[in-house]
């Protein structure tokens, strides 16, 4: 072979290595791409997350701009720039309302929008209603009414499952024996609750009605000192010491007059109820209401018996003087404006004569008795026991 073939050997030869290397450096670089992708190297994790779920708060007016970093720092999506992104080209975006979400780690960015967009996703709001207790309540008959504290588990827990969720162990023992100050009870409340140490039912009437957004992350004192204080919140806006003082009353005593009001008001007659109770403790005479005798008792129904008015409890106005020692359950803010501004008049009694609602009032013993008489023969006492 002579030199110029030799030379031309050498160049075909250099030549099919290169290309050789160049074939594998694009085969590497595409295999690179591929575990990248998978693996969420580079802005964006893909698919819908790795399985592990993470809560996340949406806070009342928060923005894209804030959000991102947090779901970055958690570790739903792979970086706040994605996220962005994925925000901002999505047109129902600020139709995100405010709470929980329970989304997973590893999520890409449009993933996490649409789950953020995903109601289903969302922790149920805890939703406190006129007339609940603290506790569950059993109805005869067999029908269980859950209490604030089992509402508040619920919610927590919801269906994740999850064994870390705050448990009823914990909210009752909290309830019981946490410090009343530390809760944020207010100062008007702390010695009575205090007076009550031992006993979750201390805490009773101190969460107001209403819809609360609960981080189902959060410990029993962490939600309980929540609710409490958002409660108190709303309390002092109606000028509950004020209003106290004007009706012979301290602040407590309106708060345990409200709770009545709730339980034994039909809609609209709330202020007439609360004059009721004004007129009796002047006069004074017992308060006599059927609530406060259900409050003490394992089952509850609308009438009581003789055997139960005689129980001796810390509520039961049959057989005490004077309010109960608690509130007997959370009174909506009309009751509690009810209280501070009663109705004008004489009435000692009342009484629902029909299943329609139809309460009447009056200041006469025997117009009460007639009355009593109706209900009965319209079937609103009558006993289930």
């Amino acid at each position: 072979m002579n030199a110029s073939a030799r030379q031309s050997s050498r160049a075909r030869t250099r030549g099919t290595a290169v290309l050789v290397v160049s074939v594998l450096l694009i085969i590497g670089l595409v295999a690179w791409i591929a575990v990248a992708r998978s693996n969420g190297a580079g802005g964006d994790f893909h698919g819908e997350g790795t399985g592990e779920e993470q809560i996340v708060e949406v806070p009342e007016g928060s923005s894209v701009s804030e959000l991102g970093p947090n779901l970055e720092q958690l570790g739903v999506v792979k970086t706040n720039a994605a996220f962005q992104t994925a925000a901002l080209s999505s047109s129902d975006y600020d139709d995100i309302q405010p709470g929980f979400y329970r989304l997973q780690k590893g999520m890409s960015a449009q993933a996490a929008v649409t789950a953020l967009l995903d109601p289903a996703n969302r922790v149920t709001p805890l939703q406190v209603y006129g007339g609940a207790t603290l506790m569950d309540v059993t109805v005869v008959g067999g029908q269980t009414r859950s209490g604030i504290l089992s509402l508040i588990r619920q919610v927590a827990c919801d269906t994740s499952g999850s064994s870390s969720c705050v448990t009823m162990d914990d909210l009752t023992r909290v309830a019981s024996t946490a410090d009343p100050a530390t809760l944020g009870v207010p100062e008007w409340a702390r010695a009575a609750v205090t007076a009550k140490a031992g006993d979750a039912k201390r805490l009773e009437g101190l969460i107001a009605p209403g819809d609360y957004i609960v981080d189902p992350q959060a410990s029993a004192e962490s939600i309980l000192t929540d609710l409490i204080t958002r409660s108190a919140s709303l309390y002092e806006s109606t000028n509950i010491t004020g209003r106290a003082q004007a009706i012979g009353l301290s602040p407590y005593e309106l708060l345990t007059s409200a709770s009545l009001v709730e339980r034994e008001s039909p809609a609209g007659e709330f202020d007439k109820v609360a004059r009721v109770i004004l007129n009796r403790l002047a006069a004074p005479m017992r308060l006599e209401f059927d609530s406060t005798v259900n409050y003490g008792l394992t089952s509850v129904e609308v009438a009581t018996t003789n055997e139960d008015r005689q129980r001796v409890t810390p509520w039961n106005t049959y057989a005490k003087d004077g309010l109960p020692e608690t509130p007997i359950a959370s009174p909506s803010l009309e009751a509690i404006e009810a209280m501070e501004n009663p109705a004008q008049g004489d009435w000692l009694f009342f009484v629902t004569v029909d299943k329609n609602g139809t309460t009447v009032f009056n200041n006469s013993f025997e117009e009460h008795l007639a009355d009593v008489q109706r209900a009965q023969e319209a079937g609103v006492l009558d006993s289930n026991r």
